[in-house]
């Protein structure tokens, strides 16, 4: 039978009715992750691990799921994509809340953050009209951009390895990236290539089928770890890799859910097999952690420990924000980061728009009002990226979901090159992309393109 011959209700048919079985099937392994990190005192003094919380915080995410709902009726774009990672942090510390052992107002902080997660999807998922491009780059020119790409990353880690060139494993990472001391600028510039301009052009290769200087984007974001000494620079390539055979196999809505799915769910079963006494403790427990707590938990706790933090001491005003400091009196005078690390001692804290943007910045009652603020710059990337196939948003965008997660929105704009990605996007000349056929009528589904971009 025809999909689109059957619709459950008006505007949901079986397309949204798979779509939306897929997301729920996400959850259920969410939550199956959280009861493992829950049950095991992961973090201790932070989270009880006495499970007759169990009951209240299976509660909390039975009454949120309905809301994803929404990823099943929504049009793929940016904010589709970075929604969905958002929904499950929220996801994660509505379950975290209820066995939190620090002193605040919860009550308080479980409606605020619910409010905000409603405030910034509306319009990152639903703001989606393109502006008009004032701009457009030649086609010639967009077609030389990504191997331009390739040869300023080269240089860049050519120069930051005269700085800082260490190949550490992971368990010595932290010891080693203490050290690393790289001018200003040159942070800016391995950052900025590393989260967003070799991401693109590795999407402008995919589209293209220019497998060879796909593979060497991904060489080359992989040698910014010796310089970085950070996790994402790691594991990076494989990664956006991973995201390419994925958005090959399925469109671009399904392939954003699959890209979280996949991952914790092999973690779950990695936990399972661990207990039945089928693997031994470092394999599956070592993947559990760096996947599932990484991806789930931490960005969750960090709603946590800034809800615990900020009730009790002065809010931060954006003031984390540099250009602030110069109009607004701050009263840290380090990073919020490194004051969370000393105040908790879970290491270099850092936090997503929710933590830092809302509760750090404006505090619990005001926080859904900045997150509805940050979804409209989130809406603003669909908006300028409105016409590009969905595969190369998705690709080009590959690495910024996770970097959201963990690092405020003011710093990923600037830091992370999201903005810079933004004005890449708006002039981007939509004829590089060879529409060969329209767009299916179901409801949420993209037009299928065909890209020439970077062929002779």
């Amino acid at each position: 039978m025809n999909d689109r011959a059957v619709q459950l209700v008006p505007g949901f048919g079986w397309p949204q009715a798979r779509l939306a079985v897929l997301a729920y099937a996400h959850l259920m392994a969410c939550a199956a992750s959280l009861y493992f990190i829950t049950a095991v005192d992961s973090f201790p003094g932070v989270l009880s691990s006495d499970q007759s919380h169990l009951a209240a915080a299976i509660l909390n995410v039975v009454a949120f799921s309905p809301v994803v709902l929404l990823f099943a009726i929504g049009r793929f774009s940016f904010g589709y994509l970075v929604g969905f990672y958002f929904y499950i942090l929220v996801l994660g510390y509505l379950w975290l809340i209820e066995f939190s052992l620090l002193d605040y107002d919860h009550r308080l902080a479980l409606t605020s953050i619910v409010l905000s997660a409603l405030a910034f999807l509306a319009p990152a998922l639903f703001i989606t009209a393109p502006v008009r491009q004032a701009v457009v780059i030649p086609a010639r020119s967009f077609h030389k951009l990504p191997s331009v790409i390739l040869i300023a990353s080269a240089a860049i880690i050519g120069i930051g390895s005269l700085y800082n060139l260490k190949l550490v494993d992971l368990t010595e990472m932290y010891k080693y990236r203490a050290e690393v001391a790289l001018p200003v600028y040159l942070r800016y510039a391995v950052w900025i290539f590393s989260s967003a301009l070799l991401p693109f052009a590795f999407a402008c290769f995919v589209v293209s089928k220019r497998i060879i200087q796909a593979g060497v984007a991904l060489f080359l974001m992989l040698l910014f770890y010796p310089i970085m000494l950070t996790k994402m620079a790691l594991f990076a390539p494989v990664w956006l890799l991973f995201l390419a055979l994925v958005s090959k196999l399925v469109e671009a809505r399904r392939a954003t859910i699959l890209s979280f799915f996949l991952p914790v769910f092999v973690g779950v079963v990695c936990a399972l097999l661990y207990k039945a006494g089928l693997i031994p403790l470092k394999p599956g427990m070592v993947y559990f952690g760096i996947v599932n707590n990484r991806m789930i938990a931490i960005p969750s706790l960090a709603l946590e420990v800034y809800n615990n933090y900020f009730s009790g001491h002065p809010l931060t005003h954006f003031c984390q924000i540099n250009v602030v400091k110069f109009v607004v009196a701050c009263p840290y005078d380090e990073p919020i980061w490194a004051v969370m690390a000393k105040a908790y001692e879970l290491g270099a804290f850092n936090a997503s728009l929710f933590a830092t943007e809302g509760v750090a910045s404006v505090g619990l009652v005001l926080a859904p009002v900045s997150a509805l603020v940050c979804g409209l710059i989130i809406a603003l990337g669909n908006r300028l990226s409105s016409g590009l196939p969905p595969r190369f948003v998705l690709l080009s965008t590959g690495i910024l979901p996770q970097v959201l997660l963990n690092v405020p929105l003011s710093t990923a704009l600037l830091t992370n090159g999201v903005g810079l990605l933004f004005l890449l996007w708006y002039v981007a000349p939509r004829s590089a992309f060879d529409q060969t056929s329209t767009a299916t009528t179901a409801a949420g589904e993209q037009p299928k393109t065909t890209a020439v971009v970077g062929t002779s």
